[in-house]
């Protein structure tokens, strides 16, 4: 079967978020199922700076957009690790930008610049040969690929039999833009319809591509299931439900070459299942150290990590943290950026408990790593979450995840109960509304299974026994791709 990804950001190329992490590595996960597979992406700024092998292919030409036609230069690169091509689209107007879609607001060209990438797209997928048969488009910023290949380009030997495939990672982002920007597309005006590409006025990206695509899918069923009906939809859930007998929800998997503490190179002591104690022991030592702690303390390590804002329930961990480090119950760690009000509110709680509260504003990827390994309980209350990449490190450096039932958090932890607990398939705590009392609750639970050794280790060897690779997701994808192929 021969694939083309196509992506706005990929690992290791550009990232802003999960996206680019399903993009680096689905490629590769498919190859190794035997499928001929290439990506192709925007030639950001951010590729050029990372050292990377990138070259030109000579492929050049102009793209309509609107009355303009823009140059499309096609470089070339190796995916890492995969043996695939990555194919970048560049041109410096539309790419060649400190940040990827903007900073503080979006690049107010953000229509113009993924109209020519889209249509770009599809045009090398003609010039590389084909057939192809699936065409796989993530996000807004692909949307149109569905749309040109149906409207425009069905006839066209490379792409006249390719399905195309329309992947969702966060309905919450849906590309609206102002109506007359319908005029770069060069789609007939008579498609700007609510059956269709207009949404209240608008032109909506997301879509265009969900009405056009063979088939739909998103990062993982039960976000399949939230998404077709209203809030999570977030205006789309009437079309999603009409759609469902083609929408499929597969999670999302986590490279296990980077995040494995077995051979982790930010860890003191790598560990596995039958040595996890001492190696928590050593990364907790180090990170009190990174913390400017003479040693450990013996409380229960509960960490957060992730973006300071609503959507990752921050509100209902500083709610938490203030009965609950008032009390010495626990150590805290978090680990994140966002919001300005939620940093400066967990600055005076670090200020307010020295010792039991510590916090690391920013990002830095070997902290992160460091965290995982050293907790023993991560928190992941999200209000929406439609995948969630967090719980699954957790599990896999045997810190147990403490998680609101919502999206993939629900499909991936399963809470801990008598029944589960029997059988062994317990792996960590939920909870269901969005409320500091539910997530209080649930703490409470793991820290009380925490004092228990034996159940506490019995839950840990659970979750570090779970398979979130990408060889699970990349089977769950090929065979999506078979059926929508078939149909």
């Amino acid at each position: 079967m021969r694939v083309l990804e196509i992506a706005s950001e990929a690992v290791p190329f550009a990232k802003t978020g999960g996206l680019a992490d399903v993009a680096g590595a689905l490629p590769g996960a498919l190859a190794d199922l035997g499928c001929e597979v290439a990506l192709v992406m925007p030639g950001h700024r951010d590729a050029y700076a990372k050292g990377l092998p990138i070259e030109s292919t000579g492929i050049e030409f102009e793209v309509p957009v609107g009355t303009r036609r823009p140059v499309a230069r096609i470089l070339r690169c190796r995916v890492p690790g995969s043996g695939c091509d990555a194919y970048l689209v560049a041109n410096d107007e539309f790419f060649d930008r400190p940040t990827l879609y903007g900073g503080s607001s979006d690049y107010p060209d953000n229509a113009e610049r993924f109209i020519f990438f889209s249509r770009a797209a599809l045009e090398l997928a003609c010039r590389l040969g084909g057939p192809w048969d699936i065409l796989h488009c993530h996000d807004w910023q692909t949307g149109l690929v569905p749309a040109y290949r149906a409207l425009e380009y069905a006839s066209h030997p490379a792409v006249a039999s390719a399905r195309t495939v329309m992947t969702i990672h966060n309905m919450a982002y849906q590309g609206l833009f102002w109506h007359w920007d319908m005029l770069l597309t060069g789609i007939d005006w008579k498609h700007f319809t609510w059956r269709e590409m207009e949404f209240y006025g608008q032109l909506n990206l997301l879509k265009t591509g969900l009405v056009f695509a063979d088939a739909i899918s998103t990062v993982s069923p039960t976000y399949a299931r939230e998404i077709q009906s209203s809030p999570g939809g977030c205006g789309l859930e009437g079309l999603l439900s009409a759609r469902r007998g083609v929408l499929t929800g597969i999670v999302n998997g986590i490279d296990t070459r980077v995040w494995n503490p077995a051979t982790d190179p930010h860890l003191p002591r790598p560990y596995g299942e039958a040595d996890v104690e001492a190696g928590k022991y050593a990364a907790r030592a180090a990170l009190a150290a990174r913390f400017g702690h003479a040693a450990p303390d013996a409380r229960p390590l509960v960490a957060f990590v992730g973006r300071l804002v609503e959507q990752k329930g921050i509100e209902l961990v500083l709610e938490v943290l203030g009965r609950m480090a008032a009390a010495g119950r626990a150590h805290f760690v978090i680990l994140g950026t966002g919001s300005g009000e939620y940093e400066e509110l967990l600055q005076r709680a670090a200020l307010m408990f020295p010792g039991t509260v510590d916090l690391a504003i920013g990002f830095d990827e070997g902290l992160a790593h460091l965290v995982q390994a050293a907790a023993d309980i991560t928190l992941v209350p999200s209000l929406f979450e439609p995948c969630g990449l967090t719980q699954l490190y957790a599990q896999r450096y045997g810190s147990i995840p403490v998680v609101r039932a919502t999206g993939g958090l629900v499909d991936t932890v399963v809470d801990a109960t008598p029944e589960t607990i029997r059988d062994h398939s317990a792996t960590g705590f939920v909870f269901q509304g969005f409320d500091a009392a539910g997530l209080e609750h649930a703490l409470a639970r793991a820290m009380t299974a925490h004092a228990d050794r034996p159940l506490w280790n019995g839950l840990v060897g659970n979750a570090m026994r779970q398979d979130w690779s990408w060889r699970s997701s990349g089977r769950d994808y090929l065979q999506l791709f078979e059926r929508t192929r078939a149909s």
